[in-house]
């Protein structure tokens, strides 16, 4: 994968992490590699890991992931529900809202990213638009996101329907962001 190195697609990456951060969650470089995903995911991970299969990344990017200790392969609510981290591809990003983008009927990616206490989500820097509108026109993936059944994840759970802002109550209560570069 060639790395970011036109101005305005810099630009972009940057106003992306500036939106993440803004709305309380985490981001990080890492090179696209499995050995770096792998590596990254590691330092974060303190339990049980559940890993979703990639629908647009390359399936062996996932593969180290995979061996790491704590990796789940069970895919009941329960054990979903009892892992402290899921990992899932993000498809697709949103610059301006630091909103990721993940295919919740493909391979559980929709459970995981919403179960877990801790959600990483796994993009690729090139999949990162300006404005939410922009993943809606045919020339963006080629039309992908208008065939996928997703979700807009901004941020971990948060709710301030009883007074002061409090997050991960509807879980997850932390979204890390690894964007491949």
């Amino acid at each position: 994968m060639s790395s970011i190195s036109s101005p305005a697609r810099q630009d972009l990456l940057v106003q992306f992490e500036a939106a993440v951060i803004s709305v309380g969650a985490t981001v990080e470089h890492v090179p696209y590699s499995a050995t770096a995903l792998a590596a990254a995911v590691k330092r974060i991970a303190t339990g049980s890991i559940a890993v979703a299969e990639t629908l647009d990344l390359p399936a062996e990017l996932f593969s180290e992931l995979r061996e790491l200790p704590g990796v789940i392969a069970g895919r009941s609510k329960r054990e979903l529900a009892a892992c402290e981290l899921g990992v899932t591809e993000a498809f697709a990003g949103v610059a301006r809202t630091g909103s990721v983008c993940v295919a919740v009927d493909h391979d559980y990616s929709g459970v995981i990213s919403l179960l877990s206490r801790v959600h990483v989500a796994v993009i690729s820097s090139e999949t990162i638009a300006e404005r939410p509108s922009d993943l809606f026109s045919p020339n963006f993936q080629d039309g992908k996101v208008l065939r996928r059944n997703f979700v807009f994840i901004t941020g971990p759970s948060a709710t301030a329907d009883m007074g002061p802002l409090v997050y991960g109550v509807h879980r997850p209560h932390q979204l890390h962001i690894l964007i491949l570069e």
